[in-house]
């Protein structure tokens, strides 16, 4: 069988059983229960069930002992939902991948403090350092002149109306007949 072909049967396992846990089960052992995945065999005779369970690890246990002794009921709503040749055994194993992905991002999370505390540490600069005053002087300098170089290069000598913080009276309002006198 193609793996496409499982791929496709292996969701259409996961959302009748996802609803069925969901809305058709009534063991109460069964809380906080989500469907991972589904992993199905070739010959489509088993199914592996990936659930995530939220709690505690005795409730985990608990829930998992709930999926497991409802298999039967859960197999029969593939069963009737779904139209293949043989009706998937279900096993249910409990995913970790949640409970590593939240260890992990804590564990980011305290490397992120830490780096931070370094950061501030570094960050702070002994005051007895000397300036050099005749340094930033030079650099000054450099920087000035380097704006007015790039000003000539692109002052063509046109009036292209821009202002250039000299007043040629073009728009002196003050003398106009229009404007009233301030």
């Amino acid at each position: 069988m193609s793996s496409r072909r499982l791929l496709k049967a292996g969701e259409a396992i996961r959302e009748v059983v996802s609803m069925a846990i969901l809305t058709e089960l009534r063991d109460p052992r069964v809380k906080n229960v989500t469907v991972i995945g589904v992993e199905v065999a070739p010959d489509m005779r088993e199914a592996k069930i990936l659930v995530s369970i939220m709690g505690s690890e005795s409730q985990q246990a608990t829930s998992l002992r709930g999926l497991k002794n409802s298999a039967g009921f859960l197999q029969s709503k593939i069963a009737e939902r779904i139209d293949t040749r043989y009706t998937p055994k279900l096993t249910f194993v409990a995913d970790e991948g949640v409970k590593k992905s939240l260890a992990l991002a804590q564990i980011l999370d305290q490397l992120a403090l830490e780096q931070q505390k370094d950061q501030r540490a570094s960050d702070t600069v002994p005051v007895s350092e000397p300036v050099d005053d005749e340094l930033d002087e030079a650099e000054d300098a450099d920087n000035e002149a380097s704006v007015d170089e790039n000003a000539e290069l692109f002052d063509d000598g046109e009036d292209d109306g821009e202002f250039d913080g000299e007043d040629h009276g073009e728009f002196d309002n003050r003398n106009s007949p229009d404007m009233p006198n301030a």
